[in-house]
């Protein structure tokens, strides 16, 4: 339960860990102000030292002093003693699981609402894992959570990635250089290549992007969403810039490249599709105009004839169409470290 201290005075360490100036007790004691702290230490003429960075564990001080210095110092403070007994009997660390690296992620449904209580809390228990030898910690901040932010960053946390709907942060405890897998270092991207009976090429100019205005036709492109598999992908984006219902054959080829957007990688896997209708609906936000071409009017544009790496990619697209090259089909298979199974590419089908 929580200790009465008789006190005279009161020192408070402030965030930059050094101490503030002295502040006497009134000698009227109306209410009593108690104040949640992570340590207390007397000295001989009567003062207390409260730290809030020395241990994990709360203590509760009954004082008679006014409580905006020491909340402006982030102590908790309250004059309702009906209050103590939550502060001081439920757990002071944030909820969080261990990860199979000697890790913790934190849970972000259960972070405090106040900004006092988050950095009290998370200052805990990262003194906790610390001493549990745990190694990197995962944040995740909610949009609603945005002011814990700079919060966390004082504390040492460094940010990792954002969402639409958060921010994660992280924090290495030991004394050696930091082994957490960086932000996602790629994106995922396809070309699909679409020709029916009559070898006709399903063709789109861009409306938008770096070919806008060219005259350049070429074949649908995009970007893989997330949680999105390579198949489903390519056939969406056909769909999507033409209107035409396509069926995933194989992978061609792919490209890996680097500095591509925003100083990311670039993973842009060239497929072939078989047409499952015909009638073209060209998308009006991304797509200028968007038609079935003849193979030599496609082939032959200075945008695949001047390009090697462009003509060789369209000769393996045609080779494959033809039975004459093989590139990689897609099984779906559980795999050993993933929950749900997962698309695997190989040159010969696997049973």
């Amino acid at each position: 339960m929580a200790t009465v201290h008789p006190l005279r005075s009161v020192f408070c360490s402030v965030e930059d860990g050094s101490l503030s100036s002295r502040h006497e007790l009134p000698k009227s004691k109306p209410r009593p102000v108690y104040v949640i702290c992570q340590a207390h230490q007397s000295s001989r003429d009567g003062s207390l030292t409260l730290d809030k960075n020395a241990f994990p564990l709360f203590s509760v001080i009954d004082i008679q002093e006014k409580s905006d210095f020491l909340r402006k110092a982030h102590f908790f403070v309250t004059t309702d003693r009906a209050r103590l007994p939550q502060w001081v009997e439920r757990p002071t660390l944030l909820k969080a699981e261990e990860d199979c690296y000697d890790g913790v992620i934190v849970d972000p449904t259960c972070l405090p609402k106040s900004a006092d209580e988050f950095v009290c809390n998370l200052r805990a228990s990262l003194s906790h894992w610390k001493g549990e030898k745990k190694r990197g910690v995962w944040l995740l901040l909610p949009s609603h959570l945005a002011e814990f932010v700079p919060l966390a960053i004082k504390e040492g946390f460094q940010y990792h990635h954002a969402e639409p709907s958060h921010v994660m942060m992280t924090f290495w405890i030991p004394d050696t250089p930091c082994t957490l897998p960086p932000n996602a270092s790629h994106q995922v991207g396809i070309g699909a290549f679409v020709m029916n009976d009559r070898r006709e090429v399903l063709a789109v100019q861009e409306k938008d992007g770096p070919l806008r205005g060219s005259g350049v036709w070429k074949m649908p492109t995009g970007l893989i969403n997330q949680g999105e598999d390579l198949c489903a992908g390519a056939v969406r984006e056909v769909k999507e810039e033409t209107g035409v219902d396509t069926a995933f054959q194989q992978v061609v080829g792919f490209r890996h490249g680097h500095f591509v957007s925003f100083c990311k990688s670039d993973l842009y896997f060239v497929c072939t599709l078989r047409p499952l209708s015909s009638h073209v609906v060209e998308q009006k936000g991304e797509i200028e105009a968007a038609r079935w071409m003849p193979l030599e009017e496609f082939r032959d544009q200075a945008f695949y004839t001047e390009h090697k790496a462009r003509r060789n990619m369209l000769d393996l697209c045609l080779a494959s169409w033809d039975g004459l090259y093989t590139g990689f089909t897609a099984q779906q298979l559980q795999s050993s470290s993933l929950a749900r199974p997962t698309q695997y590419f190989f040159h010969e089908t696997v049973s």
